[in-house]
């Protein structure tokens, strides 16, 4: 696989498996608020696009539901305290992140996970490993994925060239990311969406281990 300067990682699906806990604090707030829970497989499809967005599509009528806001705050709250319950990097994840290290690449998170979750998890999972990790900080006015922005702020931030860097990703918001970004984007096959959606999707290059991104 052609190597690159710098690699900008997703998070949820692409480095970290995170759906057990998603699933759980989903279900969570799902009971307290009186609504029908949901499957693993069924998050699994809802994730992507940010916490609004899941708990949007996980509540009957989305933001129109009158217990929108505090089913959100329920999820928010019990994520934060379980987030790590089961969450752990995909086999292979911590050696290819090493191996770049080693190479001297420059490497960067980007997440429409929120924020201050981004961060914590990098910093427990990857420290020393990221140089940069931004999540989702809207009312800062960085638009989530997939828009731009926050590979934009990722690439100021390491001093690169987006002509060097290449995205990876594992689902369709993370190919129209790097096609806004005007970058090569790298799928992933270990994650949240399987092949044959991703290039319905456009996805072009393909990882089906994360040795491969070092091959």
């Amino acid at each position: 696989m052609k190597h690159y300067e710098t690699y900008i990682f997703d998070l949820d699906g692409t480095l970290l498996y995170t759906l057990d806990d998603l699933t759980a604090s989903t279900n969570h707030a799902m009971r307290v608020s009186g609504f029908a829970e949901h499957t693993k497989d069924e998050v699994r499809r809802m994730v992507g696009n940010g916490v609004r967005k899941l708990i949007e599509r996980a509540v009957p009528g989305g933001t129109e539901n009158p217990k929108y806001e505090e089913t959100y705050t329920e999820f928010m709250t019990h994520y934060l305290r379980h987030s790590l319950d089961t969450t752990r990097p995909y086999p292979g994840v911590m050696e290819m992140l090493e191996t770049l290290k080693r190479q001297d690449k420059r490497l960067a998170v980007v997440s429409n996970k929120y924020c201050k979750a981004t961060e914590s998890l990098c910093s427990t999972f990857f420290k020393g490993l990221i140089d940069v990790a931004i999540g989702e900080n809207e009312n800062a006015g960085i638009r989530k994925k997939p828009a731009p922005d926050t590979v934009t702020e990722a690439l100021r931030r390491l001093g690169a060239d987006k002509g060097t860097a290449v995205y990876v990703g594992d689902s369709e918001v993370d190919i129209a990311t790097a096609r806004n970004c005007g970058m090569p984007c790298i799928s992933v096959l270990w994650g949240f969406r399987d092949r044959d959606f991703l290039k319905q999707n456009g996805a072009t290059a393909f990882a089906a281990s994360p040795e491969d991104i070092t091959a």
